[in-house]
């Protein structure tokens, strides 16, 4: 039995193709959109809906084996990475994302003023700004 098998059933979940594929390709790393993520499972499956895509990932977010992230004003990104409250810097010019660690040691984030009864237990933090190539085009453009 692959580690991948392994993860699955220890959320409770069945083991189906689609959903190995896209385990996999989420592990290759990335911000992916659900698009990208369905060419590549279907590089390795030949034939997958996109709707089958979208449930599987879901199903995986659901069981915290992948992270949806959804920058304002773009599409749905998914991510292997989770589990460690990790933020993200998107660049306003061309859409890249990157990873950003959260606070070293006490995570202030996860401490707001106000909780309105609310338990936290994540904080999703979203920086922008400009990537190092379009900073550049844009110096050229002046």
């Amino acid at each position: 039995m692959s580690g991948a098998e392994e993860l699955l059933r220890s959320k409770g979940l069945r083991v189906t193709r689609p959903r190995l594929a896209v385990l996999d390709v989420l592990g290759g790393g990335g911000h992916l959109e659900v698009d990208e993520i369905a060419r590549r499972v279907r590089e390795r499956l030949d034939s997958v809906s996109t709707q089958a895509v979208y449930d599987v990932l879901g199903a995986l977010s659901r069981a915290g084996l992948s992270r949806r992230i959804e920058p304002a004003g773009g599409p749905a990104r998914y991510e292997a990475r989770v589990g460690d409250n990790h933020h993200h810097v998107v660049c306003r010019g061309c859409g890249e994302i990157a990873d950003i660690d959260c606070a070293v040691g006490s995570a202030p984030c996860l401490e707001p003023n106000v909780t309105h009864g609310f338990e936290v237990d994540e904080a999703e933090v979203t920086f922008w700004g400009l990537c190092p190539d379009c900073r550049a085009r844009r110096s050229a453009d002046v």
